[in-house]
């Protein structure tokens, strides 16, 4: 059945329209500003493109590292949709082989169940260095294998996301993993600046979470901060949260990348989601949850309680950017970063209809996927 949405103000990706009517039919966007369905529905607020988030640890109490199944991503995925994520990569960071097996497993049943919203996986870690694990555990950072390169190299498990250190993987390692279509991140890592444009040559095309756990900008020793703002085509992760990145920091580094360079992510871990004040376990140190920030016991940052929608709210009133840019950060460029240019992203025909509907106060209403509500506040 063909349905025709009329939403009093409506953002396609690149301008504002008044009352656009936006007709859907078997989950994509069938035709813009004709009224061709067979159920018209209003709606009152500002209709935008669905948000794409490439980090995400957890949500609604679930943590996959905690429960490597189907019923654990989808918990994620309904917690994040509350806040307008139409697309996501549930995220594993560094543990054991076997977790990381069950992981890929568990992934690859949810793609082929249609679980909403999965396109596909983020492994971060466990190549990593060890002076910037954050909180990952220094007793599974480890040098790759063959054992973790046969789980890359899976072709069942969609999008497939790799962090790792250039330190502690060698171009030519990089080289095979982009050769098995996995998109390759740099992150937690002590690398200098020469190491890390050597990664880039070999195909690296990210930064995870830009500034945090990696080496330093400096002078002297641009680091892989530096080496990350110079690159023309690699794409940073940023938290904007308020507590991960100065939001002066935040600002050189956008203004400084090309333009759909820079895109936001949450980091989000089990509390996003829950209305309560909460702690979770992680490898069996205490995460312990103070309003919007969360820290281990023993001081590190430990991922985010932040979702999508505040990421884009706190882009425009912390940075001051527009809310056209910010909303551009949330769905737009990850899109375009994972591959999914005119299928994902943006309101245009022929896209699948992720759609979200936000108030004055930028706070979700409705959340679509391929036309379906799976929210509605």
């Amino acid at each position: 059945m063909k349905q025709t949405i009329i939403a009093k103000r409506v953002f396609d990706g690149e301008q504002f329209h008044h009352e656009l009517p936006i007709t859907i039919e078997d989950g994509h966007i069938l035709a813009l500003d004709t009224v061709t369905g067979t159920k018209e529905t209003k709606l009152d607020g500002t209709l935008v493109p669905g948000f794409i988030d490439v980090q995400v640890n957890g949500g609604g109490g679930a943590l996959l590292n905690a429960d490597t199944s189907v019923e654990c991503i989808e918990t994620i995925g309904s917690a994040h949709a509350k806040f307008g994520t139409t697309g996501f990569l549930p995220t594993l960071i560094t543990d054991d082989v076997d977790v990381m097996r069950r992981a890929a497993d568990a992934v690859s049943a949810a793609m082929i169940k249609g679980s909403a919203g999965v396109l596909g996986v983020h492994f971060e870690g466990p190549h990593l260095s060890i002076p910037k694990k954050g909180v990952h555990p220094q007793s599974h950072i480890r040098r790759i294998s063959d054992a973790e390169l046969e789980i890359f190299s899976r072709d069942d498990l969609g999008i497939k996301v790799v962090t790792l250190a250039p330190e502690n993987v060698s171009a030519d390692v990089i080289k095979a993993l982009v050769a098995a279509d996995v998109r390759v991140c740099l992150g937690h890592s002590n690398a200098d600046y020469d190491t890390v444009v050597a990664a880039l040559e070999a195909g690296a095309t990210g930064f995870t979470h830009l500034f945090n756990a990696m080496s330093p900008f400096g002078s002297r020793e641009p680091g892989m901060v530096g080496a990350a703002i110079e690159s023309r085509d690699a794409w940073c992760g940023l938290i904007v949260d308020g507590h991960h990145v100065h939001s002066a920091a935040a600002k050189v580094a956008i203004y400084a990348k090309p333009k759909g360079k820079v895109m936001l992510v949450t980091d989000a871990m089990p509390p996003v989601g829950l209305e309560e004040e909460a702690t979770f376990e992680l490898f069996g140190t205490q995460v312990i949850r103070q309003g919007d920030r969360l820290n281990a016991v023993t001081g590190e940052l430990a991922g985010c309680v932040l979702d999508m929608a505040g990421a884009v709210k706190n882009t425009v009133n912390m940075l001051g950017l527009s809310l056209e840019e910010a909303i551009r950060m949330g769905s737009l460029y990850p899109a375009e970063y994972l591959g999914l240019s005119g299928k994902q992203g943006q309101i245009s025909i022929g896209s699948r209809a992720d759609l979200v509907l936000l108030n004055d106060a930028l706070q979700v209403q409705q959340t679509m996927i391929a036309g379906e509500a799976v929210f509605k506040r």
